[in-house]
This record gives C-alpha cells, sequence and structure tokens, in this order.
C-alpha cells in the first residue's frame, strides 16, 4: 500500500515518479536495482517501524509512547486540531438568483466534502481493497504490512509501503494543514522514522476517537486523485461527470486505483493503459477480499474506459462563454467580497477564504433581468462598437443588484490589432474601480441639488426666474465665461427659460435653475448629498475638486464621473424613501458548515428624511412624462419612457455631458432602479451625440419593465404640502 500525496500542478508526475524510484510504496512497475546503501538505510528504518508496530499490536495503547518511541520522535504530542476538525480547502460555489444556476466557483484546489452515504458502497470498498485490505482489522497500525515490507524492501523485490488508510489521511491531514507553516507542511511528506512514527501515533490515537467509518470518510474527502481532482467528490466530477452515489463498480475501481500514482497513471492527461492496469488491481483486490463476485469483476474488467471530463470552472474570467457577460457581475462580486470583514482582516484573507472556505454563495443575479439589460445594451452599440452602453439594475430598499451589463465580452482573449480595447475586457465599466474612473452624468447630478435644497428647508414650488445664461459667484474663464465668472447656459432656451420651480426645472432639465438653487444651498451640501447616497469620486480630477469643494459650482451639471451602479442606486434611495442600502451582489452564503454568514444581510442607513425622499420623487415624475402629485408637471426631455412603463408610476432623469459626450438615463419606481450612460469609455473626445439619447432612454425602461413583470403595482406617496407648496 501507498501513502496517498496531495500534491499540486505540474509537479503531481514528477513527485510520483520519484515515488515509484524511491520505492515510497508498490507502484505496480519494478523498480531500479537499489543500492547496497539504499538497501541497508531502509532495511534499519523497516526494522526500527516494525519494532514500533509490532508494540503497537501487542501492548496496551496506554504504554505506547514509551522509551522506544521516544528515541525515535520524542515525547507523546497531542493530537493536531486539524485531525480533530478537518479544514482541508473547499471549493466556493456562486450561483444566480434562483440558487440553482451555477455562474462560477472558486477554489485552489478542487474538493467539496460529501458525507460517507452520499458515496456509493462499491467505491468505499473499492478503495479499502485499494489501499487498506486489512482496514476494519487493525487500530491506526497494520503491523503485518509493516513487517511484510521490511521482508520485501530488505530482499530488493518491489518497494512497499505499510500506511494505512489512518496514517495516509494523517499525511494528508497535516500536509494540508493551515495551521502549521510551509516548511511544516512539507515535512509532513519526508520519510524519516521520526516522521513514520509520529503517523503511527497520531493514526493510533484517531482510531480511539473516530470510528473507522468517519476516518474512511474523512480520508475519501481528502485524498488526491489527479487531474487537480482533491476528494472523491471532484473526482466523480473530473473523471465521470457524476456525483460520488452514481459511480459504478468499473467507474469505482479505476478511481481507486488513481491513489497509488495520481498523475502519472490518470487517464485524462496521464497513461491510459496503467489506469486500466490499476482498475484491475483494485478488481483483484476486491475479490480477494470477497466485496465482489468473480463475474461481477469479469464483467467490470471488460468495460471499456469512457471517461466524461468535467471540470468546475474557476474565477470570474471561466464564466461559461454562453454567459461571459456575467462576469462582469461576478468581478463585483469578488470587489465586494474583499471589504467584507466577515472573510479576514485584510483582503489577502478575504480572498484566501473565498478560495478555499467552501462557501455556497446565492447571488442577487437574476438571469432574466441580466439577459434583458444585455440585450438592450446591445440595441444602442453592438459588441464591434468602439462605444459601450454599461446598464446596472438594483433593488430600492436592499441595495441587491439584479444586473450588470455592457456590450462586452467579459474575458482575456485577445482582441483585433486595429481596437485593442474591445470587444474583449475585464476592465469594471459597469461599476468601476481597477482604473475605470466612470463617466459624466449630466443632469442627473441635479437630483443631488434639489435633494439639499428640500433637506435646507426649499420646498418645491421655490420659484426662480431663469435666464438664458446665469453669471454666477465663481470663477470663469473662456466660452464659459462672463466678465471673469463662469456664466452656465440653458440648452434650449425657449424651451426653458423663465419662471421655474423644481417640478419644471427638473422636468425640462433648466441649467441656470439647477445652478441658482445650488448657490442658495451650497455646493457643500451637494456634493455631501451625492456622497451619502454613494456616489464615488473614483476620477483624480474629481478627487482635487473634492479636496476644494467650495468651489465645484459646475457639479450640479454632472461634471463628475459616476457609474451606472452608484447613479442608479443613488436614484434607488430616492425610491426607498430615504433608505440608502449598499450596492450588495448576494441574496445568501452558508459557510462549508451550512451555518449563514452575516454578510449577505443589507447594509441600509436612513440617509435623507422620508418627506424630503418623496418630495424629490415627486418632481422627478416631470422628466418621464407623469404628472406630480399637484399637477405641477408641464414637459419633460424623456416622456416616451412612460409609454414603455404604461400603467405603473415611474420617475427618472436624463443627463447630457457637455458637447454631448455621454448620453444618460436614470430611472425607478418603488420596486427597481435602473441606469444607463453611452459613452466611449477610452475615448472622450468621441461625442456620442444627443441622437442616441432616446435609444438610451428606451434601453433603461425596457430593462425596468422586464424586472417588473409579475411584481405588483405600486405608487410614489404624495409629498407634504409643507414640503411642496411651503405652507
Amino acid at each position: 500500500m501507498r501513502l496517498v500525496r496531495a500534491r499540486k500542478g505540474s509537479r503531481h508526475s514528477a513527485k510520483a515518479a520519484t515515488a515509484r524510484r524511491a520505492g515510497d510504496a508498490d507502484a505496480g512497475l519494478p523498480p531500479k536495482p537499489p543500492t547496497l546503501v539504499r538497501r541497508l538505510g531502509r532495511f534499519v528504518l523497516y526494522s526500527f517501524l516494525a519494532g514500533v508496530a509490532t508494540a503497537v499490536a501487542v501492548l496496551p495503547l496506554g504504554l505506547f509512547g514509551g522509551s522506544a518511541v521516544r528515541a525515535g520522535t520524542g515525547v507523546w504530542e497531542a493530537l493536531p486540531t486539524t485531525l480533530a476538525t478537518p479544514r482541508a480547502p473547499q471549493v466556493t460555489y456562486v450561483y444566480a438568483n434562483d440558487g440553482k444556476t451555477l455562474i462560477t466557483t472558486f477554489y485552489d484546489e478542487n474538493r467539496r466534502d460529501v458525507p460517507l452515504d452520499q458515496i456509493a458502497p462499491v467505491m468505499q470498498k473499492a478503495v479499502v481493497a485499494a489501499e487498506d485490505a486489512r482496514f476494519y482489522e487493525h487500530r491506526g497500525v497494520d503491523s503485518r504490512s509493516v513487517l511484510r515490507a521490511l521482508v520485501s524492501n530488505s530482499r530488493g523485490r518491489s518497494q512497499q509501503g505499510a500506511s494505512t488508510l489512518t496514517m495516509q489521511y494523517v499525511r494528508n491531514s497535516l500536509k494540508n494543514d493551515p495551521g502549521l507553516s510551509p516548511q511544516q507542511r512539507v515535512d509532513a511528506g519526508i520519510d524519516t522514522p521520526a516522521r513514520k512514527v509520529r503517523e503511527m501515533r497520531y493514526a493510533v490515537e484517531l482510531e480511539k476517537r473516530l470510528s473507522k467509518q468517519d476516518i474512511l470518510n474523512r480520508y475519501l474527502n481528502i485524498a488526491y486523485f489527479g487531474s487537480g481532482a482533491y476528494g472523491i467528490y471532484a473526482a466523480s466530477q473530473t473523471y465521470f461527470s457524476k456525483t460520488p452515489a452514481e459511480l459504478s463498480l468499473p467507474e469505482a475501481a479505476l478511481i481507486a486505483g488513481l491513489l497509488q500514482s495520481p498523475d502519472a497513471d490518470n487517464p485524462i492527461s496521464g497513461d491510459r493503459a496503467a489506469a486500466l492496469q490499476r482498475r484491475g488491481y483494485t478488481l483483484d483486490a476486491m475479490l480477494k477480499m470477497g466485496t465482489v463476485t468473480a463475474a461481477e469483476a469479469a464483467v467490470a474488467r471488460a468495460q471499456p474506459l469512457e471517461i466524461k471530463e468535467s471540470r468546475p470552472p474557476n474565477n470570474c474570467v471561466a464564466v461559461t462563454p454562453q454567459h461571459n457577460d456575467w462576469g462582469f457581475f461576478c468581478d463585483y462580486f469578488r470587489q465586494w467580497w474583499g471589504r467584507q470583514a466577515e472573510f479576514g482582516a485584510t483582503p489577502f484573507e478575504r480572498d484566501d477564504a473565498l478560495r478555499t472556505g467552501g462557501y455556497t454563495v446565492v447571488t442577487s443575479l437574476d438571469p432574466g433581468v441580466q439577459a434583458a439589460a444585455l440585450a438592450q445594451s446591445l440595441g444602442v452599440y453592438g459588441y464591434g462598437s468602439a462605444r459601450s452602453m454599461p446598464l446596472a439594475v438594483v433593488t430600492p430598499g436592499s441595495g441587491r443588484i439584479l444586473a450588470m451589463a455592457v456590450n462586452r465580452h467579459f474575458g482575456l482573449e485577445p482582441n483585433p490589432r486595429e481596437h485593442p480595447t474591445y470587444p474583449n475586457t475585464v476592465n469594471q465599466l459597469i461599476a468601476g474601480g481597477g482604473g475605470v474612473g466612470g463617466y459624466q452624468a449630466g443632469s442627473t447630478f441635479k437630483m443631488f441639488t434639489m435633494l439639499a435644497a428640500l433637506e435646507a428647508g426649499m420646498p418645491l414650488n421655490t420659484t426662480f426666474n431663469a435666464p438664458g445664461r446665469l453669471v454666477t459667484k465663481w470663477p470663469g474663464s473662456g466660452s464659459g465665461s462672463c466678465g471673469g465668472r463662469w456664466c452656465p447656459a440653458n440648452a434650449s432656451p425657449s424651451w426653458m427659460n423663465g419662471n421655474r420651480t423644481m417640478w419644471n426645472g427638473f422636468g425640462r432639465s433648466v441649467n441656470t435653475y439647477f445652478v441658482w438653487l445650488e448657490q442658495q444651498v451650497g455646493v457643500r451640501r451637494v456634493v455631501d448629498m451625492a456622497k451619502r447616497l454613494g456616489i464615488t469620486f473614483r476620477a483624480a480630477g474629481d478627487q482635487v475638486m473634492a479636496a476644494k469643494v467650495d468651489e465645484w459650482g459646475s457639479f450640479t451639471l454632472g461634471n463628475a464621473s459616476t457609474t451606472p451602479l452608484d447613479l442608479a442606486n443613488a436614484y434607488a434611495t430616492v425610491a426607498a424613501k430615504g433608505l440608502y442600502c449598499q450596492p450588495l451582489p448576494v441574496l445568501s452564503i452558508t459557510d462549508a458548515d451550512g451555518k449563514p454568514v452575516n454578510a449577505a444581510a443589507p447594509k441600509c442607513r436612513q440617509e435623507v428624511s422620508e418627506d424630503v425622499a418623496v418630495a424629490a420623487t415627486d418632481a422627478a415624475r416631470c422628466p418621464v412624462g407623469k404628472g406630480s402629485a399637484f399637477g405641477k408637471c408641464d414637459g419633460g426631455t424623456a416622456e416616451a419612457v412612460s409609454g414603455i412603463l404604461a400603467g405603473r408610476p415611474v420617475a427618472g432623469k436624463t443627463g447630457s455631458s457637455e458637447y454631448n459626450s455621454t448620453e444618460t438615463f436614470v430611472g425607478f419606481t418603488p420596486q427597481v432602479a435602473a441606469a444607463g450612460i453611452a459613452v466611449n469609455a477610452d475615448n472622450p473626445n468621441d461625442n456620442v451625440g444627443d441622437g442616441v439619447s432616446s435609444s438610451v432612454n428606451s434601453a433603461v425602461a425596457q430593462t425596468m419593465a422586464i424586472a417588473l413583470r409579475g411584481q405588483p403595482v405600486q405608487g410614489f406617496p404624495a409629498p407634504s404640502r409643507a414640503r411642496a407648496l411651503g405652507m
């Protein structure tokens, strides 16, 4: 029998070959003739081990650990925690919101623990027969095997090991123990008398604490079976695309046979003939033990080798090609995970927990809404366009993200030489970060000015005779200045100029009204409101202006950069009556033991008063062609939206940045908020033009309509008369 080695990567085959040469176990092939020194060394080693094993067999367990053992290893040591409570790395599974549709997995080692009752009995029998035929008879150490190895190895015959399944489990546990240093884990696999005796001692103690079934279960979940598969669940999936409960006799015999040389003999990347030979060896061993009949063994031996390979994806770039648009959501999920203290004290610890913790994550991604968002984005610009249309959908009152789409493939595949940045990218175009600062969203930022003014006590009917151009208190130069002062203009004076309130000033997107309003309330309050609702200043220029905020008069016109996700979530706060919730990509998280993790709970706070948010919502009904509760709307910039969402109360805002370099729309109902921005993310001088604005409005509204299917119609409450009319 051979001790299983938990190994990684390209070193497997080399180590297996080394193990064969070194004679750590019977590899089924004749070894090189041992030198006299090697034979003498092994004779001494196995003579010593034979003495220890005999002591284990004939002496009371309480005496084991006396002078003979101390001579080799020192005083009796406490059983390591990792043996009592296994902590082997586990795969983390990430699903869509139905809890069934797999988005991807994260792992260092492809492993998933399963209970023994979910492993086919024939698989259990095959492993015992192949690796430790006397497993149910010994007490952790098999003195017969040690003596047999002593005789065989000292005579120069095929090298044999003497490790029981329990000892093999001990070795694998120590080699995977995160509580040990890297050197200690390496030392756990080095052939020395001390290491062998330590394994024996731990194996004996372990068998006093655990049943044979427990030990077998743990062994099956930690053993390495080749091709990157750790544990029986991964092995069953890797070689046969089955669960361990579904394995047949020939399949079980083949998998058990791989334990001796898991990569050298495996049928995917190794030696198929050797794999079949090892399957035959296992069947013979099972026949000898009486766990199969001669007829069953003959039928299994005659079965052709049929491998149905299946490997789980690993990381966001491995999301299935049919849905590689999910990769942008997956990437945001990983960013989010890295900020959660529940998974570790540092980003490194949190990432390690994701790759090794065996979590089950049900995300908030709705595949139907995601498909709709992608289709709408592609309806504005195709995959081959230099321009992009990132779009995000969130749920008010929880911050949960339903969709993140853009007309790009998430992946590392090379792009054409003539446009190296698309259609394939891993840049976070929808949520920002990683060098993506975001995009100007124009007049959508007027919402923050309106909220700040309402919070300061100014009612919705605050009136100002908006001129075509407003001379402000802030210094300015160039074409946008008047006498050394910044003086913004209205885009359509004949439609925008005149007496305006928050209702029709917001509906018609009157620049001079909102710049005047910003002067009244103070730009600092406006910027602070945006920050309170989750607008993050990622661009370097925005960070400079935020540091001298009182000079940022143009902020209300949206010259700061943002992202569709930040913008949708900010407006979702208004939809939720002032309840701000951090963007959240998950519904539930359970750890490897099935216990829920608190990180999945929404993190919300009442950021503005309900009455202020309700009043802002009433004005936000004007741009989309809906009437306010007080009948004060008289024109909007996106009135077609009301037709797309017919029968549902809806609010929102359009935004055009300077020279129409971007076009934005953000819309919301009580149940959903969404935002999309048309932009050339690589070239800010490529102005998308106002001609695309209706397409952007429609794309966002159509996505919202899909997200609202099957949901009851909910209305917006009316604001108080005091907040609306100042009386």
